[in-house]
């Protein structure tokens, strides 16, 4: 059975201690992963968490969602499944280059074709 939910609405200043702390009035939080932005390494808003059973996911719900945590409303619901995504085939996207699309044909103003 899930035990993972999904955690969003985090405040950008939470650490993955200050989420864990949160939720183990709940029961016991198995894992924490707080995904970091790679442009600012700074935590994207969102957090999935682990409980080790689903009657204590399902309390942690009750009693956290829409509830205020350092200053905004979280929003929490059971996380799921990750979907399957097609292999990146390096194709895709079109346009740019040369051709008929209208990329670069030579500067014309001086003559040149």
């Amino acid at each position: 059975m899930n035990t993972k939910m999904y955690v969003g609405n985090l405040p950008f200043s939470a650490l993955e201690s200050d989420i864990r702390t949160l939720f183990s009035d709940y029961g016991s939080v198995t894992e924490v992963f707080l995904p970091m932005d790679r442009m600012t390494n700074r935590p994207r808003g969102f957090a999935f968490v682990s409980m080790s059973s689903p009657g204590e996911m399902q309390e942690a719900i009750r009693g956290l969602n829409d509830k205020d945590f350092m200053g905004r409303n979280l929003a929490i619901n059971e996380a799921r499944p990750k979907e399957e995504r097609p292999a990146y085939s390096g194709g895709g996207g079109g346009g740019g280059g040369y051709g008929e699309r209208g990329g670069y044909s030579g500067n014309k103003s001086r003559g040149r074709y």
